[in-house]
C-alpha cells in the first residue's frame, strides 16, 4: 500500500515537471487517470530537445540516465534531440561521507581503515548515482574511490516503471510515436541502467581495455584494483591530469597529437578489438601531465563480433565514397529477415545525408554526424540495426567533436585509413588465410581419421548385397495424384468422343427401333455421352482445374 502511494505521488511529480517544461498538450492526449486537467506553464520558448533535457535533469537520476542512454540510440531519436540529450548534466550537491561510509564498508567486506592508509572524505566529484573520493592504499598506491549512493535501485526501478507506462501510452495515443519501438528501447535501457549500477562491469571493462591496449601507450584507462571492487565500490588508480575542455593552454602541436591519439585509439577499439568505450565525450577524457589521454567512466562499452566489424568497415568505406546504394545494401544485409522497407526511397534519404554531411569539397566532413543521421534514417525506414552500431555511431560522433575541440582542423578520415587497411590484412592476409586453413584442418582431421573404417564398412555391405538405397521424393505425391486425375479425364474424354461419333453413325443409318423418329440406339449414345460430359464439367468445377 505504501509503495503504491509512493508511486502515485511520484507519478504526479513527473507529470507536473513534464507539463512545466511544455509537454502539457502531449500529456493531455494520453487519457491519464488523473481528473485534474494538466495545464501548460508559461516560460521562455525553447526547442523540443532542450525542454526534454531540462525536464530530465529536474526529474533526477533515473531520467538523466534514461536520456543519456537514449542519446546512444540514433536509430530512434532525431538528431536535434539527440544532441541535446548528450548535454545532460549529472552534477549534484554531494552527500556527506558518513552517509556513504556504510556502502564502502559493505563493498570492501571489512573496515575501510584496513584497506586505506588515508581517505579524503571530501568528494571531488558527485553525480546522481555515485561520488568519487581520493585516497591511498596501505600498499602505497594513490587511488580514486567511486561509491554508489545508497538505496538507488528501488528509486530507479520506480521511476523507470513509471517511464515505461508513460511510453506505452505515448505509443498508443500519439501517432508520431507508433512507428518507433519506444517500449523495446526502454526495456533495453532499463537493463543498461541496472548494469551500470553494478560497478563490477565497469571494473572488468577497464581491466579488459588495459589488457588489450597496454597502459604505456598514448591512450589508457585507470588501472583497477579488482580485489577491492564490488557492486557498489570501484577502486582504481588516481590519474593526475585535467579535462580535455581545459586543454586550450597546451601548444597547438600537442593538441593535434592528442586529437590524433584519441581518434586512432577509438577506431582501433571499434574495428580491430571489437570492444570500445561507449561515450568518449570530452568530460570522460583526461589529459595527463605527460600529455597522454586517459579514458574514464567505462560503465558503457560496446562489443562487436568479427562479422559486425567487417560489415561496419564496408559500411564506412561506402559512406566515404558517398555510395548510397552500397550503404543501403549493407544495412539490408545486417537487418533481420522480417525487416521491410522501400529501398529506393531509403537510397534517396541516404544520398541526401551523405551529400549534406560528407561533402568533402564544400568543407570539413562530419563522419560522426553522418553515422548518427544514417542510423536514424534506417530506423525510420524500417531497418533496425544492432544496438552496438548505434553505440558506435555515438562514440564516433563524440570522439570527432572532442578532436575538433582540441584541433579545429581535425579530420577523422586520415586516422581511419590505416586502421581499415589493418582490418583488411586481418581478413585477407596470409596469416588470416593460414589461420582459417588451420581451423578447417582441425575440424576435418578427426573425420578423416574415421574415413578408412567407414569405407571398409561400405565395401563389406556391397559384397554381401545388403546395401539398400531409399529415395524419398518430397512433394511428388501431389503431382502423382494430379497426373492420375488428368489421365482419367483424358480417357473419359476419348470415350465421350467415341460415343458421340458412334451415335452419329447409328443415327444416319435410320435403323429400328426408333425413338422420336430417330434410331433409339443413337439417342441412348447421345444421352450417355452428355451425362459423362456433365460429370467431367462438374468434377472440374468442384475440385478446381489443378486437381
Amino acid at each position: 500500500m505504501i509503495g503504491t502511494l509512493q508511486r502515485a505521488i511520484r507519478a504526479k511529480q513527473i507529470l507536473a515537471v513534464l507539463a512545466r517544461h511544455g509537454f502539457a498538450a502531449a500529456l493531455g492526449r494520453l487519457n491519464l487517470p488523473s481528473r485534474r486537467r494538466i495545464r501548460p506553464a508559461a516560460g521562455p520558448a525553447r526547442g523540443t530537445g532542450e525542454r526534454i533535457r531540462l525536464a530530465a535533469e529536474e526529474l533526477g537520476p533515473a531520467f538523466v540516465k534514461l536520456g543519456q542512454l537514449l542519446s546512444a540510440r540514433p536509430d530512434i531519436v532525431p538528431h536535434e534531440i539527440l544532441l541535446e540529450l548528450r548535454r545532460l548534466q549529472d552534477r549534484v550537491r554531494p552527500l556527506p561521507f558518513q552517509i556513504l561510509r556504510p556502502v564502502l564498508t559493505a563493498g570492501l567486506g571489512r573496515d575501510p581503515e584496513e584497506v586505506f592508509a588515508e581517505l579524503d572524505e571530501r568528494a571531488i566529484a558527485a553525480a546522481s548515482l555515485a561520488q568519487v573520493y581520493l585516497g591511498r592504499l596501505r600498499s602505497g598506491e594513490a587511488v580514486a574511490v567511486k561509491l554508489q549512493k545508497p538505496d538507488l535501485r528501488r528509486t530507479l526501478e520506480t521511476d523507470l516503471e513509471l517511464a515505461r507506462r508513460i511510453t506505452a501510452r505515448l505509443s498508443r495515443h500519439v501517432p508520431a510515436f507508433r512507428a518507433i519501438d519506444l517500449s523495446g528501447a526502454l526495456a533495453e535501457i532499463h537493463e543498461g541502467v541496472l548494469r551500470e549500477l553494478d560497478f563490477r562491469h565497469e571494473a572488468r571493462n577497464q581491466a579488459f581495455f588495459n589488457a588489450r591496449f597496454p597502459s604505456g601507450g598514448p591512450v589508457f584507462a585507470p588501472r583497477v584494483f579488482l580485489e577491492f571492487c564490488s557492486e557498489q565500490v570501484l577502486v582504481m588508480e588516481r590519474v593526475d591530469g585535467f579535462s580535455v575542455t581545459e586543454a586550450e593552454t597546451l601548444p597547438a602541436a600537442t593538441r593535434r597529437r592528442l586529437a590524433a591519439a584519441g581518434a586512432e585509439s577509438l577506431l582501433r577499439q571499434v574495428f580491430l578489438a571489437g570492444f570500445f568505450h561507449g561515450d568518449p565525450h570530452a568530460g570522460n577524457l583526461l589529459v595527463t601531465r605527460d600529455d597522454r589521454l586517459c579514458f574514464l567512466d567505462w560503465g558503457l562499452a560496446g562489443n562487436l563480433t568479427p562479422r559486425l566489424r567487417t560489415a561496419l568497415a564496408d559500411f564506412w568505406e561506402a559512406a566515404v565514397r558517398q555510395d548510397a546504394e552500397s550503404v543501403v545494401r549493407i544495412a539490408l544485409e545486417l537487418a533481420p529477415e522480417s525487416a521491410r522497407t522501400d529501398a529506393r526511397a531509403l537510397e534517396q534519404e541516404v544520398a541526401l545525408v551523405l551529400r549534406e554531411e560528407l561533402d568533402f569539397a564544400a568543407g570539413r566532413p562530419a563522419l560522426g554526424r553522418a553515422m548518427v543521421r544514417l542510423l536514424f534514417a534506417f530506423g525510420q525506414g524500417g531497418i533496425p540495426l544492432a544496438r552496438e552500431y548505434a553505440l558506435m555511431a555515438k562514440a564516433v560522433l563524440s570522439i570527432e567533436e572532442t578532436g575538433r575541440l582540441l584541433d579545429p582542423d581535425f579530420d577523422l578520415r586520415p586516422h581511419a585509413d590505416p586502421v581499415l587497411r589493418e582490418l583488411r590484412r586481418e581478413r585477407t592476409g596470409a596469416r588470416a588465410v593460414a589461420r582459417r586453413t588451420h581451423e578447417a584442418a582441425r575440424h576435418l582431421l578427426p573425420s578423416l581419421g574415421e574415413l578408412p573404417l567407414e569405407l571398409s564398412r561400405l565395401v563389406r555391405r556391397l559384397g554381401h548385397d545388403s546395401l539398400a538405397i531409399h529415395l524419398h521424393h518430397r512433394g511428388l505425391g501431389e503431382h502423382d495424384d494430379a497426373m492420375k486425375v488428368a489421365a482419367n479425364r483424358i480417357a473419359l474424354g476419348v470415350i465421350i468422343g467415341a460415343l458421340i461419333i458412334g451415335s452419329s453413325l447409328v443415327v444416319t443409318t435410320g435403323a429400328a427401333p426408333r425413338l422420336f423418329g430417330l434410331p433409339a440406339l443413337g439417342i441412348v449414345g447421345y444421352v450417355v455421352s452428355a451425362l459423362l460430359g456433365l460429370r467431367v464439367v462438374w468434377d472440374i468445377i468442384r475440385h478446381g482445374r489443378h486437381h
